[in-house]
């Protein structure tokens, strides 16, 4: 695989909307072990409350899909595979995501707590793609910016 095809699919698999529209894999080989993802997740969801001994469970599957998910982004950095082979590790890796993202919104949400926390990281990217535009993506110093003002 060449390097800005390398490049191309982890900025992929780290994109902000990459799991709008991703289906979530029906199996998935997490740390050696066949698990039906899909009907796993489906299964949680539908219940309006996790209940306690069910919480367990949904935690240990969330560690063990965030662990799958970087082990598998570390294959597309720094394993010699095709491109082909990369898009679909980050097709898999997206689907992981997709299903993180359903496991991590269970349960009764408080929206103002939602809300303030969505505004934070709204906030941070916004910081972040200001810096970037202006060159002071490396500058930490603060030396310069937004002084006198």
């Amino acid at each position: 695989m060449q390097e800005f095809q390398r490049k191309q699919l982890l900025e992929r698999i780290e994109r902000e909307g990459a799991t709008v529209g991703a289906d979530i894999p029906d199996e998935i080989e997490v740390q050696g072990e066949s698990i039906d993802l899909q009907t796993f997740v489906f299964e949680i969801k539908r219940r309006d409350t996790v209940p306690k001994g069910e919480r367990e469970r949904v935690e240990q599957a969330k560690k063990n899909l965030r662990r799958e998910r970087l082990q598998r982004k570390q294959r597309i950095e720094d394993e010699d595979i095709t491109f082909a082979e990369g898009e679909e590790i980050a097709r898999a890796i997206i689907g992981i995501d997709r299903a993180l993202n359903a496991l991590e919104n269970l349960g009764p949400t408080d929206l103002e707590k939602e809300a303030e926390l969505q505004a934070a990281q709204d906030k941070k990217r916004w910081t972040k793609f200001l810096k970037k535009a202006l060159g002071h993506e490396d500058d930490s110093s603060g030396v310069g910016v937004g002084r006198g003002r």
